[in-house]
């Protein structure tokens, strides 16, 4: 693999929602990586860009972007568009930060790992959810021992957002957000050996597809987590519970990060204060002692691009390889099978160890 020297060079590929709100204020903040360029063929989506980052260049297609010598690029294109494209960037010899859901299938993400390898560059996929608020919270909850045996954690995540419901093959909430909280569950407990899932099917005019999810996992630590979200309920919800032998933790936080995004504001411009949940979301700490509010930890999603910097210069490990987000998808494959088949299915992805047990 070539070593990049310097800030690392990064082309959007897309500038939806996930491109102008999720991806390029969080380059902005992230340190070694600066914005090279924007791919996006909408004239609206180019006023966009001129208006949020001026200055920086505006491409038609993938090919123009990569004439310019980036060093890398991330796909942040519709999910359908994502396999190709990342296929052609990385046999252009640059590394790629995917978005979520990175590929339909666990099969072909291994096929988009293999073709990074065979390349002999970076793949890493935008799992910037593990850098939430809550979600690190928790970790350092579980990280202190003060729950002693642990034994469930639960995390729910409805959104009244049913316009962004993406239909045909490649969407339905499992794929979109559960890949995010189906990865959290992995990052903070490990590997997933089976899968109970029920998912809320509705008909849209593009087609069927799945609007919400419950979903059980049983991990091989023995540990259990429960997922569930829904986008047409109505609701807007965000908590986590964890249970253990010697007490529970509930927090239920606002998104915070995103939220802050969607209000104008930017982590660059207040580092040190971004990203923290309000005292009044702080979560609490049920023990025989009693209960005990837990302060925020930081959320930081740009700690992923830092993360993807260093590992471009050779000086540090990926952020989320792309074999690690294959056992995310693995978990989601289970769980369509296990929706359809009425009963628990088994996982097979290769084993990891839970990172915060």
């Amino acid at each position: 693999m070539a070593v990049t020297t310097g800030p690392v060079r990064l082309g959007v590929v897309g500038y939806g929602a996930g491109g102008r709100f999720f991806h390029t204020p969080f380059i902005a903040a992230a340190e070694g990586i600066e914005l090279a360029g924007v791919v996006t063929r909408s004239p609206v989506r180019r006023a966009e860009v001129e208006l949020d980052w001026p200055g920086v260049p505006v491409f038609d297609s993938l090919p123009a972007l990569l004439a310019t010598g980036v060093d890398a690029v991330t796909i942040t294109t519709p999910p359908e568009t994502r396999r190709e494209l990342v296929l052609e960037a990385l046999a252009a010899g640059v590394h790629v930060v995917a978005d979520k859901p990175f590929a339909p299938s666990a099969d072909i993400g291994r096929e988009l790992a293999d073709a990074a390898d065979a390349a002999a560059v970076l793949l890493s996929v935008f799992h910037n959810r593990r850098w939430d608020a809550d979600i690190r919270t928790l970790a350092a909850v579980i990280e202190s021992g003060r729950l002693g045996e642990l034994w469930r954690v639960h995390s729910r995540f409805d959104l009244d957002d049913p316009g962004s419901l993406e239909a045909g093959p490649g969407g339905g909430l499992l794929r979109d957000l559960g890949s995010h909280v189906v990865d959290q569950m992995i990052w903070l407990l490990g590997d997933v050996r089976g899968v109970n899932a029920h998912l809320d099917w509705v008909e849209l005019p593009e087609g069927p597809t799945d609007a919400g999810f419950c979903i059980e996992l049983e991990h091989s630590s023995g540990v259990r987590s429960h997922v569930e979200s829904s986008k047409l309920n109505h609701l807007e919800v965000r908590e986590l519970r964890a249970y253990g032998s010697e007490g529970s933790y509930r927090a239920t936080g606002t998104d915070v990060q995103a939220q802050a995004i969607f209000a104008g504001k930017r982590p660059a411009d207040d580092l040190a204060g971004w990203g923290y949940e309000a005292t009044d979301r702080w979560g609490v700490l049920a023990t025989a002692a009693g209960d005990e509010p837990v302060p925020s930890e930081q959320g930081r999603h740009h700690d992923l691009y830092t993360a993807f910097a260093v590992a471009v210069r050779g000086e540090g490990p990926q952020p989320v390889p792309a074999r690690d987000a294959v056992r995310t998808l693995a978990v989601l494959d289970a769980a369509r099978l296990s929706a359809e088949w009425g009963r628990s299915v088994s996982v097979l992805t290769s084993q990891a160890p839970a990172l915060h047990l």
